[in-house]
């Protein structure tokens, strides 16, 4: 969004075997992994009893979220990076490009 809102163009590099032929809205269709919290509040290291473990890095209570990925609506894209090359972020584009599919 800040790329779009600031005139920079924004590509995505994906490989097509990544491409879900099925999904027509990623936004409302693709769900986003929640990673453990753990990842974000903790960091390994030292405890205070000299093992090596999980040490917390935030206040006691905090909750953290932690998304795998996420995913970002096609009109704030400027363009696909394909092993076939470029094209824009539309599914026209990428039917153009992979007509095989």
């Amino acid at each position: 969004m800040s790329a779009n809102a600031n005139n920079v163009p924004f590509y995505v590099a994906l490989l097509s075997p990544t491409i879900d032929w099925t999904v027509v809205d990623g936004v409302t269709e693709i769900p986003i992994e929640q990673r453990s919290e753990k990842e974000q509040s903790h960091v390994q290291g030292i405890n205070s009893s000299g093992q090596h473990d999980w040490v917390n890095t935030t206040p006691e209570g905090t909750t953290c979220a932690n998304y795998a990925f996420d995913v970002t609506p096609a009109e704030l894209v400027t363009g696909l990076i394909t092993e076939k090359g470029v094209c824009q972020a539309s599914e026209q584009s990428l039917k153009e490009m992979f007509a095989e599919k």
